[in-house]
């Protein structure tokens, strides 16, 4: 069988590169490394024990692991076994985690043993209680040894013990080449503003046609070794990673957490030349002490992006770090990448734009009205292509507020187009914001904050933070009768929510600033909190 039996699917893209580059390194993760035909080996063992543990044709299959080889061979392995991937976010609490699991009826979960000193499973016990009563479709959980063996957990393999059980050969090939394009390819879930989390559901057609436009634009060949320190469980990591590498024959270099210092010495040692990820972690590069010492003159390619990107920046990367081309994009779950800046757009155009329409993207900036705006008139960025989310797990109503009629999906984030239809992001109209390259919704922290006792009312912002790009202030007006200290806030938001989420700052305020209708000015919470900095500084 070869890989014209899966055209168009995730399972073929693999076939492929097994095919055409069958003795390139596929991944390089620490004393792991596997060619592209040993990775489609590794991947369809997997499968084969995926669908010998009862795993059918659509079932959704959960990975909460960091980067690493077990992550790229766990997840191919569930698209190859004709499963629907579903990534979650490792740094999610195990109520977030059980939640996610919960809701998509995942029937299998492959999760790290011990890792920076939190066991994830243990986690989803001390929560569920029962966990075979609060999830029964979950049958199958396989442990995943980060940082060295693992003991024996009642209901649960580890990853070694995976391989004893597996489908024959025919039965992995027929459930494969099975995968249509238009299947279900995975679920990522992000927070709305209503603090529910959404589900986006994305075909396999759609997953490699970002990946692919993606991968055309920075120009990313088989020549490339790509250290990726954007999470999985994100599309900048999996979509824009993983599967980049997967068109092109590119080489993936995993890191699990973002370590600078290890992050520069696996520069030198593997020769990296594509490095993606948020502003801050180009700064922590820059200022390092031990920068110098080490050799970064293979570095070709980073695209950046999730915060405001100064000029002298793109102009850093270039010059100090040796990055021959910066670029700068734009996107979010529901689309991934919608536009990108090009190898040939000046210093000033990367940092103050995120580029012009990619992947097969049209790109408006509406009136309220729903008409156009002029060039450089602020309105509301809309989005139309293939690669748009099919809709909402289980939420048609969210989609159907998310994407109208004729096909637009409405961002919620205020912008600007250029004559050349370049974009520029210039304020958040959904309140969210961006720490340490993650987006924050106030609302889920807000409702967080609800449940602790002492708390009539709270309203959460973003404020300027040099090295997270942002994080959260926390305004709260504390219930007569009790008190409560900025520690006991921090210490209740830290049990509950994923650790970026979390404020790292609170104010106890008599009233919260309202408009006539009883909404509350978060833009007059902002003025405050800018002019207190302003202040300090």
């Amino acid at each position: 069988m070869s890989s014209e039996d899966y055209r168009g699917t995730v399972p073929g893209a693999l076939l492929a590169a097994a095919e055409k580059w069958a003795d390139h390194d596929a991944i390089i993760d620490g004393a792991t490394r596997l060619t592209y035909r040993q990775l489609y080996d590794r991947v369809a063992q997997c499968a084969g024990y995926f669908i010998a543990a009862g795993v059918r044709q659509g079932d959704r299959i959960a990975v909460w692991s960091p980067n690493s080889h077990h992550w790229v061979i766990a997840a191919l392995g569930a698209l190859t076994a004709g499963a629907t991937l579903v990534p979650i976010n490792t740094r999610f609490t195990g109520g977030e985690a059980l939640d996610i699991l919960d809701r998509t009826r995942a029937a299998a979960l492959i999760v790290a043993g011990p890792f920076l000193g939190t066991d994830r499973l243990a986690l989803l016990h001390e929560t569920a209680g029962d966990l075979e009563k609060t999830l029964p479709s979950l049958t199958t959980i396989v442990r995943v040894p980060i940082e060295g063996p693992l003991d024996p957990v009642a209901g649960a393999v580890t990853w070694d013990e995976m391989t004893a059980a597996r489908a024959s050969s025919e039965e992995i090939e027929a459930r494969g080449s099975s995968v249509t394009p238009d299947d279900v390819c995975d679920i990522l879930f992000t927070s709305g503003t209503t603090g529910r989390s959404k589900g986006a559901m994305s075909s396999h057609t759609q997953s490699l046609g970002v990946a692919a436009a993606w991968a055309s634009i920075g120009g990313v060949t088989q020549q490339d070794r790509y250290l990726i320190v954007n999470p999985f469980f994100h599309s900048f990591g999996y979509k824009a990673g993983i599967l980049v590498c997967l068109l092109t024959g590119a080489t993936i270099c995993p890191q699990p957490a973002f370590d600078v210092e290890q992050a520069l010495a696996l520069v030198e040692r593997q020769r990296i030349t594509v490095l993606p990820g948020a502003p801050t972690i180009y700064q922590m590069m820059i200022e390092h002490p031990k920068r110098a010492a080490h050799d970064l003159t293979s570095l070709r390619l980073a695209v950046t992006g999730a915060a405001t990107v100064p000029v002298t920046l793109v102009e850093r990367m270039r010059s100090e770090l040796g990055f021959t081309v910066v670029l700068t994009a734009y996107g979010l779950t529901e689309a991934v990448v919608a536009t990108m800046c090009r190898p040939e757009d000046s210093a000033d155009t990367i940092a103050n734009t995120c580029g012009r329409a990619a992947a097969g993207f049209e790109v408006r900036v509406a009136r309220p009205d729903g008409t156009d705006c002029s060039p450089g008139e602020q309105g509301e960025v809309l989005l139309r292509g293939p690669n748009v989310m099919l809709g909402y797990l289980d939420d048609t109503e969210a989609t159907r507020a998310a994407v109208d009629d004729d096909g637009w999906l409405h961002t919620g984030d205020a912008g600007t187009l250029t004559t050349a239809g370049y974009l520029k992001i210039t304020d958040r109209i959904k309140d969210m914001y961006v720490s340490g390259g993650f987006n924050v919704y106030p609302a889920e922290v807000e409702q967080c904050l609800a449940r602790l006792k002492g708390v009539a009312e709270s309203a959460v912002i973003g404020v300027p933070d040099k090295r997270l790009g942002e994080v959260g202030r926390a305004y709260i007006r504390v219930e007569d009768g009790h008190s409560l200290a900025a520690d006991d806030v921090i210490t209740h938001a830290k049990q509950h929510l994923a650790n970026y989420k979390v404020p790292r700052q609170v104010e106890f305020i008599d009233a919260l600033p309202r408009n006539p209708a009883g909404k509350v000015l978060k833009r007059d919470l902002r003025t405050q909190a800018l002019q207190a900095l302003q202040e300090v500084s």
